[in-house]
C-alpha cells in the first residue's frame, strides 16, 4: 500500500509552471458533458492547475488540491478557483458534493484504495471520474530519436516505479468504476529548443538523475539535440497522446 507522498516535484514548482504542456479544451467539454450537474467540480493532485483553469468555464466552482505546497503556490489563479494543499486520499471535502473529479498526470503516484474510496464518499450519485494521463512526447522531425533515445536508454533507469502505468497508458491501473468509453485525444504545442528543454527538466526521471550523480543529464545530448534541431528559434510540432480512464460512481 503506498501510504507516503513521493514529492518529485515541488523544486521545480515554477519551471512545471512554464513548461508544462496544456491539455485540449474539447476533452473538457466532453467529460462535462458526461455530468448531469455542473455545480462542482475537483481536480485531485493539480500541480499548477492546468486542468482546474480549463474547467472553470465549465463548472460554477472548482476546487484544486495537491500535497505540494510548492505547486499551490505556483498554480494559475481565478477567482472560481479554490486551491488547497492536501493529498488526495484524505482532501477535506464535504461527502457527495462533486460532479466531476479529474486526475491530471496523477493517479498513478496515489495510493489507489484510499483514494478511491474517497471519490466514493465526496462524489455526487453518478459523478464521473476521469484520469488523464500523457506518455512519452513526441517531437517533429529528426529531433524525436534524440529525444526517444533519452527517454528510453539514457534516463530511463531513473524513472520512479509507478512510471509503467503511464507507459503502459494506464491501462494496468485498477479502476473499479464503470468506465465510460472516451474519445481519443492529444496534447499539441508549437516549441522552441528552449521550450522543449525547459520540459526535458521537467521530468522526475532527470531530477532523480542529477540527485544520483551531481549533474545535468540533458548536457550528454544538448550537441545532439541542437544539430538535429537546426535553428533553436525555429518551432517544431510537440505532440503527447493521451490516455484516459473514465468512469461513473454509482451512489
Amino acid at each position: 500500500m503506498k501510504t507516503t507522498f513521493k514529492d518529485h516535484f515541488s523544486g521545480r514548482a515554477a519551471d512545471y509552471t512554464r513548461y508544462r504542456p496544456g491539455y485540449p479544451p474539447a476533452l473538457f467539454a466532453w467529460l462535462a458533458g458526461q455530468t448531469e450537474h455542473h455545480d462542482l467540480a475537483w481536480d485531485c493532485g493539480c500541480g499548477n492547475g492546468q486542468a482546474a483553469i480549463e474547467l472553470v468555464s465549465l463548472y460554477k466552482r472548482v476546487v484544486a488540491t495537491d500535497p505540494s505546497a510548492s505547486q499551490i503556490e505556483n498554480a494559475f489563479p481565478h477567482d472560481r478557483i479554490s486551491y488547497s494543499v492536501a493529498p488526495a486520499e484524505a482532501s477535506g471535502l464535504a461527502a457527495a458534493s462533486i460532479d466531476l473529479i479529474t486526475v491530471a498526470q496523477a493517479l498513478h503516484w496515489f495510493d489507489f484504495d484510499r483514494f478511491y474510496a474517497e471519490v466514493r464518499r465526496v462524489a455526487r450519485p453518478g459523478g464521473v471520474l476521469a484520469a488523464i494521463s500523457y506518455g512519452e512526447v513526441r517531437v517533429e522531425g529528426a529531433p524525436d530519436r534524440v529525444v526517444s533515445g533519452f527517454y528510453h536508454d539514457l534516463i530511463g533507469p531513473y524513472w520512479p516505479p509507478e512510471r509503467r502505468y503511464v507507459d503502459e497508458h494506464y491501462t494496468t491501473i485498477p479502476f473499479p468504476f464503470a468506465e465510460i468509453e472516451a474519445p481519443l485525444f492529444a496534447m499539441e504545442s508549437s516549441w522552441n529548443l528552449e521550450q522543449l528543454t525547459g520540459y526535458l527538466k521537467t521530468w522526475s526521471a532527470v531530477k532523480e538523475y542529477e540527485r544520483h550523480n551531481g549533474h545535468d543529464q540533458l548536457a550528454l545530448i544538448a550537441e545532439e539535440l541542437v544539430k538535429a534541431w537546426g535553428d533553436p528559434y525555429r518551432p517544431r510540432i510537440i505532440s503527447w497522446p493521451l490516455s484516459l480512464r473514465v468512469g461513473r460512481v454509482e451512489g
